[in-house]
């Protein structure tokens, strides 16, 4: 006979939970911070170094595609020393690369840049794993999404933060360096947590690469995982294409450069909004149903923008902020949705193989906007054309919802 938690207990519960949370959200917005902290500073930056700040675009390139290697073998990482270790050495690998990024030397800022690539591929897989022990199903979808509230913070916090301490303290390196506060309070919080943590037992297996194919061979025979997989790439690339193209397409129609940036922020502020609501949204119908939603209703929304010259400021600005909560707002319901569908002990391999596909969305997406602008010279045409990924997102989604009784739960 079951016997139901005493009261101190579930307090206790609650409190690990939330305290977790909070611990994992801001090691998510030192990780963004730090991404982005170069992306913040590149016209001062680029003036110490003697470059044009259009370089910028190759250090962000080095970030992910060294973060999409990192998730290939994160799963297999975790299994082998702990989420909780893995999160240490996130947090290591972030306060080394700040050091070697304020070094102001661009062969150190380079391998920085790889470093910060690594922490960030390591970090969902992860966190996940450590948020999915301690949080109940039905709170999941919640919990993940605001965590994942963390990246735009993390953006605020690079965009607003670091060129105001620049100023203060009268150069870029000593506003990065003001950023290694937040990783190194982390990491003394996160090393007791590890001394806690019972290590997984070790056990003779293949090495990290043979690991790494098995588990995107794991993926790619399970429809749910296969399902997520390419959701996260298509969605990855939708968002990228409407956070990157966003205020310059509105440029291009003729708004000021600060009114484009006031609705740029505001887009940004609703896909943080998003992560949340969708959350709760998906707690309570599921989050297949949801994913299928956010496609459907921001490849719609993308769709609309063909018509941007056109529109009236008013339902133009409330057609971007939408689109702001739909582009940006689904990460959280889709890590929850991972870590649902994953088989037991499986979350962070499952989540560190099918982030890999996200990571290749969040490089090629831009990239072929970019290429189909260069042909159709025209901002609404190519946001039409890139209706598309959201669109079959929103397919995929809901004929996996259809099929939601093969989905483990």
């Amino acid at each position: 006979m079951s016997t139901a938690p005493a009261f101190g207990e579930t307090n206790q519960t609650n409190a690990n939970l939330w305290l977790t949370l909070a611990r994992m959200t801001f090691v998510q917005i030192a990780a963004t911070a730090s991404v982005l902290a170069l992306t913040a500073l590149a016209p001062i930056v680029a003036e110490t170094l003697h470059v044009g700040a259009y370089w910028i675009g190759y250090q962000v390139s080095f970030i992910y595609f060294a973060g999409l290697f990192a998730s290939l073998s994160a799963g297999s990482l975790v299994a082998r020393l702990s989420g909780e270790a893995i999160i240490a050495l996130e947090l290591v690998l972030l306060i080394i690369g700040l050091a070697m990024l304020a070094s102001a030397l661009p062969a150190l800022m380079i391998l920085a840049s790889v470093l910060f690539g690594i922490a960030y591929g390591i970090n969902n897989p992860a966190s996940s794993v450590i948020l999915h022990e301690v949080t109940p199903a039905k709170r999941r979808s919640l919990v993940f999404s605001l965590k994942q509230s963390g990246v735009p913070l993390g953006a605020v916090v690079a965009n607003a933060f670091l060129p105001l301490v620049a100023l203060w303290l009268s150069g870029w390196q000593a506003a990065i360096l003001s950023l290694m506060v937040v990783p190194v309070i982390l990491l003394a919080f996160t090393l007791r947590h590890t001394g806690r943590t019972p290590h997984p037992v070790r056990v003779q297996g293949p090495g990290i690469l043979a690991t790494a194919i098995a588990e995107q061979r794991a993926v790619l025979t399970d429809p749910s995982l296969r399902t997520l997989a390419a959701l996260g790439c298509l969605f990855s690339a939708m968002q990228l294409t409407v956070t990157a193209f966003a205020v310059v397409s509105l440029v291009e129609i003729g708004w000021s450069i600060y009114a484009a940036g006031l609705l740029g922020a505001a887009l940004q502020i609703a896909g943080a909004s998003g992560r949340v609501g969708w959350g709760v949204v998906a707690d309570r119908f599921g989050p297949f149903r949801v994913l299928s939603m956010l496609g459907f209703v921001g490849g719609g929304l993308s769709l609309l923008l063909y018509f941007q010259p056109t529109l009236p400021v008013s339902v133009l600005t409330v057609t971007m902020i939408c689109l702001g909560a739909c582009a940006s707002g689904w990460n959280g319901v889709f890590l929850a949705a991972i870590a649902r569908t994953a088989p037991p002990g499986r979350v962070g391999a499952a989540t560190g193989a099918i982030l890999s596909y996200t990571f290749i969305g969040v490089i090629v997406g831009p990239s072929i906007f970019a290429a189909i602008f260069h042909m159709l010279g025209s901002y609404p045409l190519c946001f039409a054309v890139f209706s598309i990924p959201g669109l079959i997102g929103g397919v995929l989604g809901a004929r996996r919802h259809n099929l939601s009784k093969f989905v483990r739960t």
